[in-house]
């Protein structure tokens, strides 16, 4: 914004504007002995541009005096007088309007001139109501702009002395100011109105003068809607300046009403007598809606329009006052979306932005009027439901929620599904404060998603544990690859006809420093949850291919390794480019590399699985879908994919054998791979009985603690070496 423009929009705004000054006299000022001036910046740079302004004044004479720092022109101001000072509202220990006050607490009278940086309009509109006389935008301040804000705010102070003394002078005056102003006798009846009063009352001089004061300045209180009690009266009976009430509305002529403020003064004759009043007010409806524009952005998410953290806090805070008072109860859910990322990277922030979207509205259409829906950040919601009787409450509401949430939100053509996963805890069993409430309520969201997503959990005290424990994991986890913790172990695949060694599957490993081997039922979730399993995932895929390509190089047989993908990085769209870039850095046959990815996870990006996997296909690379039978597969849909195995699930090998199982799937499995003509492998084979069944059913492979527990790559090796030839 260029300076013209800013004084624009700051006209209306100055306790005196400058067109005041330019038409009273400052022979004074000129006459006057050199006046002191105290420059505060920081910015050397900035200082030496203004000491040479100083150096070329012309006419008017200052005394520059230059301090870096608000302490230390606390402490200058403290020992010497200054007439005017050039603050800038950038400096670093006190920006904006702290520095202004503390001068002001200092040398509550002194003339201040504000250096303002582009863009800094709403705290420079902030700082002159506060009561600085004039400002000056850094990097476009010429030496007589700068000289003439240092004479006007030095002017300003002898006007607000003299200027209603000398009456003659104040009509002319009075006339050119930005500000209205109305002056009346000591009745109370209007003696004077500049064009400006004219055009905010409604009212010309010539038919408002001799008029009591309440007929044409209209005002009441915005929020009770009283009229208010005419400002000039107690300023006449007792001879000091005053101020309209806040919040105060004037009514035009024409019934258009706009929010004004304004200051009171006397008007004293030559004896000293007060005689009348001057009013000088303007129009600050424009600001008060910058303002409430201001305090609604900090306070609402500008995506959604949802009260954002802090607001949402602060509502939870008073509820919790006003129930405990009462003896109530309240509840807080906290509520994240179920693979939202998923719909982001596969159809654009936009799209995302417009699911939030529908979201956010359809979580308002669930909860009553008192309750607050509130956007924390993301896809995570957070809400309060206030006056609830007992859990079963906010139960119901939580389960209204995820049906809701549920339903297909129709976004430009798409439509779109989500879920979500909600934690529950309430007032004031699960907490007796804003922040406990919340983090419960999160600590038991990610209970819900741990027990299968889309379902709601409330808070148990046990989930603390759990939490700190996935936070510790976590934490651990982010170093362990640097710490080089993490190995891989091999299990074999068994030919079940010839009992040769035909593959490995890779298996990850983590050996803490001094927790020692943590389970990877501990840390996997930890790491897909935390996007950790991005870089780690990488290292296990990077490191297989390069042991397999050393015992190949060793000439060890040949075989394939295998390496659990998840679902995370399978949509990741950069997976296809990595693994071109490992093969080729590891020099490894892409025919040695099978890629083992859960049904679900094929599923899931249904129209982006089969291109992807022709991909991988014509890169040589072997693809077996893992878990098989768990999810909810499309016989019809698989047979299209360019698959080449499928994985039994090691509960359905369980219960091949066991004396209430039911062998029916583990069959049925089998024999959909043979008539896809995929591979079919068995995981899970401990006994005997076991693999027997296997082979009956001519089941191609399987791996299992049967034939050797996952073992390092050493080990492994020699597992290969001592095969019969």
């Amino acid at each position: 914004m260029t300076h013209n423009a800013f004084a624009d929009k700051t006209r209306g705004h100055l306790p005196w504007s400058r067109e005041l000054i330019s038409v009273v006299e400052v022979d004074q000022v000129r006459k006057a002995s050199v006046k002191a001036a105290l420059l505060v910046e920081n910015d050397p740079k900035e200082a030496g541009t203004i000491r040479e302004m100083f150096e070329h004044q012309g006419t008017y004479s200052f005394a520059l005096t230059h301090v870096s720092s608000i302490d230390e022109a606390e402490t200058s101001l403290a020992l010497h007088a200054v007439d005017v000072v050039l603050l800038d509202l950038g400096l670093p220990n006190a920006p904006g309007l702290k520095g202004l006050r503390r001068i002001r607490a200092v040398v509550p009278r002194v003339s201040i001139v504000l250096l303002s940086s582009p863009g800094d309009e709403v705290t420079t509109i902030e700082a002159m109501l506060e009561g600085a006389q004039d400002y000056l935008i850094k990097g476009q301040i010429e030496p007589h702009e700068m000289m003439r804000a240092l004479r006007n705010s030095v002017a300003r102070m002898l006007i607000e002395e003299s200027l209603f003394i000398e009456r003659n002078r104040a009509q002319a005056t009075l006339d050119c100011i930005g500000d209205a102003v109305i002056c009346t006798d000591s009745a109370g009846n209007i003696t004077f109105l500049n064009p400006i009063a004219e055009r905010m009352t409604g009212w010309s001089h010539v038919d408002a003068v001799g008029l009591p004061l309440a007929r044409v300045f209209r005002i009441m209180d915005a929020t009770t809607g009283e009229l208010a009690e005419d400002p000039t009266k107690k300023v006449v009976a007792q001879g000091r300046t005053d101020h309209l009430p806040a919040n105060c509305i004037l009514t035009r002529r024409d019934g258009h009403q706009v929010f004004i403020e304004d200051s009171v003064a006397p008007i004293c004759n030559s004896e000293g007598t007060v005689d009348g009043s001057v009013l000088v007010f303007r129009d600050v409806t424009v600001a008060r809606a910058l303002a409430e524009k201001i305090a609604h952005l900090a306070e609402h998410d500008p995506l959604t329009g949802l009260p954002n953290r802090l607001l949402f806090n602060d509502r939870l805070g008073q509820s919790i006052a006003r129930v405990n008072r009462e003896g109530k109860r309240l509840a807080v859910l906290f509520l994240d979306l179920d693979s939202f990322k998923h719909i982001n990277d596969s159809f654009g922030h936009p799209i995302g932005d417009k699911l939030l979207q529908s979201v956010a509205k359809r979580l308002q259409e669930c909860v009553r009027s008192p309750d607050t829906v509130s956007r924390q950040g993301g896809d995570e919601f957070t809400l309060l439901l206030q006056d609830i009787e007992n859990d079963e409450d906010a139960a119901i509401a939580a389960r209204r929620i995820l049906r809701a949430v549920a339903e297909p939100h129709a976004i430009e053509g798409h439509e779109l599904y989500v879920t979500a996963s909600i934690g529950a805890s309430v007032y004031p069993s699960d907490g007796l404060d804003a922040e406990t409430l919340v983090k419960n309520a999160d600590t038991a969201m990610y209970a819900a998603k741990e027990a299968g997503r889309q379902n709601c959990r409330f808070f148990k005290q046990e989930m603390n544990v759990k939490a700190v424990e996935r936070q510790s994991i976590e934490e651990n986890l982010r170093r362990a690859l640097e710490r080089r913790e993490l190995t891989l172990h091999y299990q074999p695949k068994i030919n079940l006809r010839t009992g040769a060694i035909t593959g490995a599957e890779a298996l990850l490993r983590w050996t803490h420093g001094t927790r020692g081997n943590i389970p990877p039922a501990q840390f996997i979730s930890v790491a897909e949850n935390s996007g950790l399993i991005i870089p780690i995932g990488s290292w296990v895929l990077r490191e297989a291919c390069t042991q397999a390509k050393a015992w190949a190089d060793a000439g060890l047989p040949a075989m394939t390794v295998a390496v659990n993908v998840s679902a995370i990085q399978f949509r990741n769209d950069a997976f296809l480019d990595e693994i071109s870039a490992i093969i080729s850095e590891t020099g490894l046959d892409p025919t040695s590399l099978e890629l083992e990815v859960t049904e679900s996870t094929l599923m899931e990006r249904a129209a982006l699985t089969a291109p992807m996997l022709e991909a991988m296909r014509e890169k040589g690379i072997r693809v077996s879908v893992d878990d098989f039978g768990t999810g909810y597969s499309s016989l019809s849909y698989l047979r299209k994919l360019p698959l080449d195995a499928l994985k039994i699930d090691k509960s359905f090998v369980q219960q091949m054998t066991a004396d209430q199982g039911d062998p029916t799937i583990a069959s049925a499995i089998i024999s959909m791979g043979r008539s896809l003509k995929l591979r079919v492998i068995a995981e899970g084979v401990e006994t005997a009985e076991e693999l027997s069944f296997l082979k009956t059913q001519d089941c191609d492979e399987a791996q299992g603690f049967y034939f050797s527990r996952p073992v390092p790559a050493v080990e492994f090796a020699r597992l290969l070496e001592a095969q019969p030839c």
